[in-house]
């Protein structure tokens, strides 16, 4: 299950840590949402413990 074009194209717009300083703080729960969605998306194709 991969995640939506639009949280992808979210994701994107962050390359390294410091780019979410360049976010507005309305982008941010969505660009947490993404990367939880991300990283379960990871998981569950690899195997592991997530939490």
């Amino acid at each position: 299950m991969a995640i939506s074009p639009e949280l992808s194209a979210l994701l994107d717009r962050v390359p390294e840590p410091a780019a979410l300083r360049q976010l507005p703080e309305s982008e941010l729960q969505a660009v947490a949402d993404a990367v939880r969605a991300e990283m379960i998306d990871a998981v569950s194709i690899t195997g592991g413990h997530l939490g």
